[in-house]
This record gives C-alpha cells, sequence and structure tokens, in this order.
C-alpha cells in the first residue's frame, strides 16, 4: 500500500506509521457525504462506545480517549493533544496541526543492511535518523497543514517556533504531572521463540534445541 505524502512507515512516530483514514457509517443518524478533520485515536472507541451505550465509566482513573459522538453526529471538531509514543518514550505530541518531534529514530544500520527500512526511499538528513536521536531541547516542529510529509522544519528562532512550542510545553507539561505509569501488558520476552532451527537446517546439521519457555515481562528500547 501506499501512505502518499506522508513520512515513513509503521514502527515509526511520522505521519506515516501513525496516520489512518476512518470511515463511520450509521443510516439515519450520521450525516452521509461528511469529511472530518477531526484529530482522533483508537482510545476513542472506547469512551465513543460508552457514551452510544449510556454508561457511565468508574471515575477513580484517568481515560485518555474522548467521544467522538459530536463529531460523528453534528460535525463538531475540537482541538485535543495526541501523544506519541515509542515504547515508554514520549517521541511527539500534536496539537492542532503543529507537531513537534522529541525524539527520532527509524531504525538501525543492522536492519537496513537485511532491507528492512521503514522509510524506504525518504531519506530527510536530521529527521530520519538511524539512531535515536533526543531533540528534547529544541524539538523538530512541522506544521502539518504545510508540509504534511514533515520534510521542513520550522525553524527554532522564528516567532511561529516560539508560540507554537509554547503551547506544546504546555501541554506536555501537563500531561506528565497527570500521567500515571501502567506496568506494560504486551511487553512480554521468551527466548523460547527464537528461531532456533530455521528451515534448512537439518541439510547442514546446524539445527539447535530451544530452551523451555519461560515468558517474562522485560524492557523494550524505545
Amino acid at each position: 500500500g501506499s501512505n502518499g505524502p506522508f513520512l515513513c512507515g509503521k514502527q515509526t512516530t511520522f505521519e506515516g506509521g501513525m496516520r489512518e483514514p476512518a470511515i463511520a457509517w450509521w443510516p439515519s443518524r450520521i450525516q452521509p457525504g461528511q469529511t472530518s478533520h477531526q484529530l482522533s485515536t483508537v482510545m476513542d472507541l472506547f469512551t465513543t462506545a460508552l457514551e452510544l451505550a449510556g454508561a457511565a465509566p468508574p471515575s477513580d482513573r484517568v481515560y485518555d480517549g474522548i467521544s467522538l459522538l459530536p463529531t460523528l453526529l453534528n460535525g463538531t471538531e475540537v482541538d485535543r493533544p495526541v501523544f506519541y509514543y515509542r515504547g515508554n518514550e514520549l517521541m511527539a505530541v500534536r496539537y492542532g496541526l503543529y507537531k513537534a518531534h522529541f525524539w527520532t529514530w527509524t531504525n538501525g544500520q543492522d536492519e537496513r543492511s537485511r532491507g528492512i527500512d521503514f522509510c524506504r526511499g525518504e531519506d530527510i538528513p536530521g529527521v530520519t535518523t538511524m539512531q535515536q536521536v533526543n531533540h528534547t531541547d529544541s524539538p523538530l516542529l512541522f506544521h502539518l497543514g504545510r508540509d504534511p510529509g514533515e520534510r521542513y522544519s520550522i525553524k527554532p528562532k522564528s516567532a511561529e517556533y516560539k508560540q507554537a512550542m509554547q503551547k506544546l510545553a504546555e501541554l506536555v507539561a501537563n500531561h506528565r504531572a497527570a500521567l500515571v505509569p501502567g506496568e506494560p501488558q504486551f511487553n512480554m520476552c521468551d527466548s523460547a521463540v527464537m528461531n532456533w532451527a530455521p528451515p534448512g537446517c537439518e541439510k547442514l546439521g546446524r539445527c539447535l534445541k530451544g530452551p523451555p519457555s519461560k515468558p517474562y515481562k522485560c524492557v523494550w528500547t524505545h
């Protein structure tokens, strides 16, 4: 498939790895032929389903999603931040049409030498970095309306950069202050699932016997 003008692909926090279209269909309730630019995430499906069901969620926790019913039924659009994580690291944040990258990373040279490239044919110096590059002191800022491909970062000394980053920094600070880290549910490792006996190893006499399966929680590098 093609992600059109958007940068890179899955496994990255660039738009080509994160942005997806969505189609909503509800005869007699959702007006046909509408186009919405409401920024949303899959976490919004939970809160939207709750409102549709008339259910009140427990009040003793924070919910990351918002209800999309006002958007679906009335075309209402609201500004809300979206935080892009890779593992446990906050890589980027978007609010409105501005998106700031605190870290950039695609995939390393070891993978690229084996033909694995998350940004195939898209090499932007300082942006599509093969190493984990920390831009926290001076985040890379893009205006996705003018530059949906995240190719031309806004100059840090410009008034636009300073004004946009002031708002984004405030949103990130509030996000981190209220964040309650959870225990990873999917970060599981198990040495037994490694490819100990790949096809053809019998002919070479190089098959290895894997260890017993012992899944355990582990930390992934971002």
